[in-house]
């Protein structure tokens, strides 16, 4: 794991959250993302929160997420205050749509796939495979209008961030150092609110890490691509920004992350042992040292001696 950069707490207090989305059980990738983050909070002494990501319905499979939240228990990452689902919440992302049209920054977009990829290739682009496509501007109106509250959540279209003119966003990571992403040359105007209505993860975590107070982010190195992106809505919502922390990835035999995607197997959790070898799995992969190893060690004890590597890692960096 990279070096860490002890950050100052705020003055009011530490919280940090675990988000998964519930398109089925934990793997040793997010239970690394789980341990991170909860280690962090802890060695923080602040608040670890547990935020359910389900708007993406149609990937969700019922009962995933109670199968995360025992999954978690079993592994001894107790989480503070109430659980929250962000299918609850519409109201607050309709509320952040409006505020953005009032400021005159969304328009909608009617453009597929493959007419975005049509246009980048008539441009002479061509985009990598699983590599996000850079907007073309198709759809993008000269001026943004003002449109009616009503028309946002009617019109069959997808809804765009209108990006102004070179737009860098340089940010640190707490495991990373120095960041830096011209939104324009590497995402273009991105999509807030899809075609079928559903909220994208870009609009949803940044209202709902602002409503939770959240202070840090503690997360896998995949989402670090949508770093800048948030951050941007950040300050154009008026959101406080909070420090982030990007965890190395666990990949697979092809050199892929872990995904439920790409099949990955759930942790082993049915009882202590098999929950404190996945721990132990995870901690490794997190650069964590000289932690107890003997069989009769309680995940407890364990957890303890975590934190304290973790604490270890962090001021000798």
């Amino acid at each position: 794991m990279p070096n860490l950069k002890n950050p100052s707490p705020p003055a009011d207090g530490y919280r940090g959250r675990f988000a998964p989305s519930p398109t089925g059980p934990l793997h040793a990738g997010s239970l690394v993302a789980a341990l991170g983050s909860w280690l962090d909070a802890r060695q923080n002494q602040g608040k670890w929160l547990i935020r359910i990501e389900d708007l993406d319905t149609p990937r969700c499979i019922p009962g995933a997420d109670q199968e995360i939240l025992r999954q978690l228990l079993a592994c001894g990452l107790s989480w503070d205050g109430e659980l929250t689902w962000q299918s609850k919440h519409q109201d607050r992302y309709k509320k952040a749509l409006k505020r953005l049209n009032e400021l005159q920054t969304i328009y909608p977009c009617t453009c597929s796939r493959q007419s975005i990829a049509g246009a980048l290739e008539a441009r002479g682009v061509v985009t990598p495979r699983n590599q996000e496509m850079v907007y073309p501007g198709s759809c993008r109106p000269q001026q943004i209008p003002l449109y009616e509250d009503e028309n946002i959540f009617k019109v069959e279209a997808a809804w765009r961030l209108a990006l102004p003119p070179d737009l860098s966003i340089h940010f640190e990571d707490l495991a990373l150092g120095k960041q830096s992403q011209n939104l324009n040359q590497e995402v273009g105007d991105f999509v807030l609110r899809r075609r079928d209505g559903i909220f994208t993860y870009q609009l949803a975590v940044v209202v709902d890490d602002a409503e939770q107070g959240i202070t840090h982010i503690v997360r896998g190195a995949d989402l670090l691509n949508n770093t800048a992106r948030q951050i941007h809505l950040q300050s154009i919502l008026g959101y406080p920004i909070p420090s982030y922390l990007h965890l190395p990835l666990v990949l697979d035999a092809h050199g892929e992350k872990l995904s439920k995607q790409t099949l990955a197997n759930a942790i082993h959790t049915e009882n202590a042992q098999q929950a404190l070898q996945e721990l132990r799995k995870a901690a490794k992969h997190l650069g964590l040292k000289d932690l107890p190893d003997g069989k009769d060690t309680s995940i407890a004890e364990w957890l303890l001696a975590a934190t304290q590597a973790w604490n270890r890692k962090i001021t000798s960096s």
